[in-house]
């Protein structure tokens, strides 16, 4: 009898399971075509509009070597100068959403993001200190890289040696570090050379994908997949580790180990698309808090998701970008707008649990 109530129980449990796996593989499939829409839509709309039927018949072009019935201004806009900018736009949103889901997991609190931590301050310095080198982008990603990795160990670091190992003290610590690196960041700006080293590096600051070409993606995107894919299959450890440290090590975790190859792998994440787009804030935060709400804390099915719920968001909001005023307005802008609201939201919820 109790076998067959365990049997039963279990037949339950897997039926429940795969209930979960039929509905998430719908959330992903309709994220995708969200996705894919978007990206079409920014194709096609802008200053210069391009109608679907040739814009579809251009991307497919280097396949079907059809005869070409679209003009060279078409080809140049759409291959040239928008589909760069879609991938990057779903690349830098990816990352960053990713990156703030694993910090999230690993530190086991729900306000860290790469730009709470500091992280995208570092790896803007780091940029911006590249730049003052007269450096190439691969050094760039370099640098920034070297800058978001120092500026987590700081962050991380200054709730240990206080030992307060809250989620405001947490916070906080990402507030006093992010605050030194933006400092770091003006004494840059200040000598910099202003016909050249500074627009760039102002450019940085606000955050922007106008210049990314497929030079650029070449250096970058390789990186951010590899990363991502690191990321993708740890989302089981990450639950593990999710559970705290005793529980986990109880579970065969080892978790410095899996802790240092995931803040690695997301601080690679962050800086990368700092090294392509700037300092984009938010996204790394209100996107894997939007995404729960869809999917749950899981992070089997929250990783996966975060990735086409920022692509799609990222990509909307550069649509947004290109479009709603005579002037290009800067991606860290609109993502400000819409994140700040949402962050005072979340610490209002949060007032309780600390």
């Amino acid at each position: 009898m109790i076998k067959d109530g365990k049997k039963r129980f279990s037949a339950e449990d897997e039926t429940v399971e795969g209930k979960k796996q039929v509905l998430l593989s719908v959330i992903l499939i309709g994220c995708a075509i969200v996705v894919v829409v978007l990206a079409v839509a920014s194709l096609c709309i802008g200053r210069y509009s391009v109608d679907v039927q040739t814009t579809l018949a251009i991307l497919a072009s280097p396949l079907t070597h059809a005869d070409a019935s679209w003009t060279v201004n078409d080809y140049n806009v759409i291959m040239n100068i928008r589909l760069p900018r879609v991938l990057a736009a779903f690349l830098v949103g990816a990352a960053l959403a990713l990156s703030g889901a694993s910090y999230q997991g690993v530190f086991q609190n729900p306000l860290v993001s790469p730009d709470i931590l500091g992280v995208s301050y570092g790896a803007c310095v780091g940029a911006a200190l590249s730049i003052l080198l007269y450096m190439n982008t691969w050094q760039t990603q370099i640098f920034a890289f070297i800058g978001g990795l120092i500026t987590v160990f700081v962050t991380v670091s200054i709730p240990k040696l206080m030992h307060r190992h809250t989620n405001v003290m947490m916070v906080l610590s990402g507030i006093i570090v992010g605050g030194f690196m933006s400092s770091i960041l003006g004494l840059m700006k200040y000598v910099a050379d202003p016909d050249t080293q500074l627009a760039e590096i102002t450019y940085w600051q606000l955050g922007s994908i106008a210049k990314v070409n497929f030079d650029t993606l070449l250096y970058t995107a390789p990186v951010m997949i590899v990363a991502a894919i690191v990321l993708v299959a740890m989302r089981w450890r990450l639950n593990l580790i999710s559970l705290g440290e005793e529980e986990a090590r109880s579970l065969g975790v080892d978790l410095k180990r899996e802790r240092g190859v995931i803040i690695v792998a997301a601080t690679v994440l962050t800086a990368s698309a700092v090294s392509v787009a700037g300092t984009i804030g938010w996204v790394g935060l209100i996107i894997p808090h939007v995404t729960r709400r869809i999917v749950g804390s899981d992070n089997k099915r929250l990783i996966p998701t975060v990735i086409l719920v920022a692509a799609a968001f990222m990509l909307l909001v550069d649509l947004f970008a290109r479009n709603i005023s005579g002037y290009e307005i800067p991606l860290g802008i609109l993502t400000g707008l819409v994140g700040a609201p949402i962050f005072g939201y979340i610490l209002v919820k949060q007032r309780d649990v600390d």
